[in-house]
C-alpha cells in the first residue's frame, strides 16, 4: 500500500485531491495536513511514499517544506501544487529536487499520471538502496593471477570515465562481477545500476522492458511504465547477454547511445537519458555480425573498451583463493562450521576440468562443505566433485 500525504491549506482543494486519489486506487492510503508545519511533523513521524505540497501556505510555504523534506527524508518524491501565479516558483522547485508540479485546478489525467510516475520512481529508489547493500558483500573479485590483475588494472583506469565497456567470456566466469566493479568504482556509484538479462526476456517484450511503454501501446499495457534506461538515469545499465538481443531492439539501443534519447513503446515523445552502458556476452559478436544477427555499428559503439574474462581453467592459480573465499561465505550462509581443505584436495580441485567455470567451482565447494568431512580430503573431492 502506498502512503500519500497531501499538504494543502485550502480545505476544498485538499478534499478534492484526497477524493480523486482514493477513488483511483484503493491501495493508496491518504493523509492530510492543513499547512507546512503540520506536514513536516507528520513526515518526521511517518513513512510516506509520496507528498503533494502546495506552494503558497501560511506559517511555512511549499519551498521551505520541500527544502526541509530533502534534509529529513530525501528519498521521498515531492509533487508541488501551484496556482497560476506560482508557475515560476514551481519550475524553480524542480531545481531544488521536486519530482514534478501540477497546476490548480488539477487536471485529472495529469494528476494521476504524475502520482503513478512518482510512486514508480520511489519504488526504484528503494530497490536500488537494497541492491547497493548487497553489492559489496556479493561482488568481490578474488584472484591474483596475471589475467585477473590485468582486469583489475583496466577497471581502475576505465571506471572513472563514461567509456562504454563490452565484457566477453564463457558462461560462469564472472562477467556480471566485472560490471559491478566498474559501476562501484565509477563516479556514477551513487546512482542506480540496472541489470537486464537480454536472453531471459522474450523478443516481443525486450523493447518495453528497456524503453518503457505508454498506456494502450499493446494489449496488457494498462498504464504508463518507465523502462530500464529511465531507471538507470544518472547511473549504469548492464546489458547482459546482449548477443541475444533482437535486431529491432539493437536499433533502438543504438539510437539511445547516439542521441542519449529514448522513446517509450507507443509514444513519439523523446526522453533524455544520461546512462553509462556496460554490455556482456558469451558469444563471438564478430561472427554474429558476419551472419547478420548483430549490428556492426552497435558493436563499435559498445566495444570502446573490451574486457575479456578468462575461463577458470586458464587461471588455476586462483583456485586456492577461491576455495577459501567460497568456504567462508558458504559456511556463514549455511550456519555450519568452516571446513579445512587438505593440500591434496586443493591440488585435486586445481586439476579438475572446470567447464562450468567459477559457478561450477562454487557449487562443488558448497557440496563438499555440506556432505564432506570436517577436513575435506582428496577422496571427498573424487566422490563429490564429479556429481
Amino acid at each position: 500500500m502506498s502512503k500519500i500525504l497531501v499538504i494543502e491549506d485550502e480545505s476544498a482543494i485538499r478534499r478534492v485531491l484526497v477524493k480523486i486519489l482514493s477513488e483511483e486506487n484503493d491501495a493508496y492510503k491518504l493523509d492530510e495536513a492543513e499547512d507546512g508545519l503540520a506536514g513536516i511533523e507528520k513526515i518526521k513521524k511517518n513513512d510516506f511514499d509520496l507528498i503533494l505540497c502546495d506552494i503558497k501556505m501560511p506559517k511555512m510555504d511549499g519551498v521551505e517544506v520541500l527544502e526541509a523534506i530533502k534534509k529529513i527524508k530525501p528519498e521521498i518524491p515531492v509533487v508541488m501544487i501551484s496556482g497560476h501565479g506560482d508557475l515560476d516558483t514551481a519550475v524553480n522547485t524542480m531545481r531544488l529536487g521536486a519530482f514534478d508540479y501540477i497546476s490548480k485546478p488539477p487536471d485529472l489525467n495529469r494528476l494521476l499520471n504524475t502520482v503513478r510516475n512518482a510512486l514508480d520512481r520511489k519504488l526504484l529508489v528503494v530497490e536500488n538502496k537494497l541492491l547497493k547493500k548487497k553489492v559489496s558483500k556479493n561482488y568481490k573479485m578474488v584472484g591474483e593471477s596475471p589475467a585477473i590483475n590485468q582486469i583489475k588494472e583496466i577497471i581502475d583506469k576505465v571506471a572513472p570515465t563514461d567509456a562504454r565497456v563490452l565484457i566477453t567470456g564463457p558462461n560462469g566466469t564472472g562477467k556480471e562481477l566485472v560490471a559491478h566493479w566498474l559501476h562501484q568504482k565509477s563516479e556514477r556509484s551513487k546512482g542506480a545500476m540496472i541489470e537486464v538479462n537480454c536472453a531471459a526476456i522474450p523478443s516481443e517484450l525486450i523493447e518495453s522492458e528497456l524503453f518503457g511503454h505508454v498506456k494502450g501501446a499493446f494489449t496488457s499495457a494498462n498504464k504508463d511504465r518507465a523502462g530500464k534506461f529511465e531507471a538507470a538515469n544518472g547511473g549504469t545499465i548492464f546489458l547482459d547477454e546482449i548477443g541475444d538481443m533482437s535486431l529491432s531492439a539493437q536499433a533502438k539501443v543504438l539510437r539511445a547511445l547516439q542521441e542519449s534519447r529514448i522513446q517509450r513503446v507507443g509514444s513519439d515523445k523523446d526522453i533524455k537519458v544520461n546512462v553509462r552502458v556496460v554490455a556482456a556476452t558469451n558469444k563471438n559478436l564478430k561472427t554474429e555480425i558476419d551472419e547478420g544477427r548483430f549490428r556492426e555499428d552497435l558493436y563499435h559503439r559498445l566495444a570502446v573498451i573490451l574486457i575479456k574474462v578468462p575461463a577458470l581453467n586458464d587461471r588455476r592459480e586462483d583456485i586456492p583463493l577461491l576455495i577459501e573465499y567460497f568456504s567462508n561465505k558458504i559456511a556463514e550462509s549455511q550456519g555450519v562450521a568452516k571446513k579445512i581443505f587438505s593440500k591434496k584436495a586443493i591440488q585435486r580441485l586445481q586439476e579438475y576440468n572446470w567447464t562450468g567455470n567459477i559457478r561450477e567451482l562454487r557449487n562443488v565447494i558448497e557440496r563438499l562443505i555440506i556432505l564432506g568431512e570436517q577436513e575435506v580430503s582428496e577422496n571427498d573431492v573424487k566422490l563429490f566433485a564429479s556429481k
